[in-house]
């Protein structure tokens, strides 16, 4: 399926600069989309909470300076209709199960299937795009 997700904006919160080139090289190329990069937890968190263009966000959870948990939990206090996808290569200890709970909308075990992750981005771009018109019309 093709995405023209051009007028959109990624946040990619990835420390492993091979995992984070993939997924720039797919996006850009299927879907247009507009991608910013975290190399750690900290800046993701940063990146997130002070840049209102980002539609949706691709987090890592085993991040160098500040897990991805701890990242989701500060970004869905902060914005809880941001959409957060989880990809990781080590699920353990019911992580999947504790990011669902804290807000997290979708959990991808590494390697990703990419056709599956597309289809959860249009998804949930969609659904953040309609609540930011609505936030702005209220505003």
């Amino acid at each position: 399926m093709l995405y023209t997700w051009t007028n959109y904006t990624v946040l990619i919160a990835e420390d492993d600069p091979i995992s984070f080139k993939y997924l720039q090289l797919l996006l850009e190329k299927r879907t247009g989309i507009r991608i910013i990069w975290a190399k750690d937890g900290k800046e993701a968190c940063i990146k997130a909470l002070n840049m209102p263009e980002i539609d949706i966000v691709l987090l890592d959870l085993q991040l160098p300076e500040m897990n991805g948990v701890l990242v989701l939990e500060e970004i869905k206090k902060n914005n809880p209709y941001l959409p957060v996808l989880i990809q990781t290569a080590n699920s353990w200890n019911n992580e999947e199960e504790i990011c669902y709970k804290i807000g997290c909308d979708g959990f991808f075990p590494k390697p990703i299937n990419i056709d599956l992750l597309f289809e959860k981005m249009n998804k949930f771009i969609t659904i953040y795009t309609k609540q930011k018109s609505l936030q702005q019309t209220i505003n």
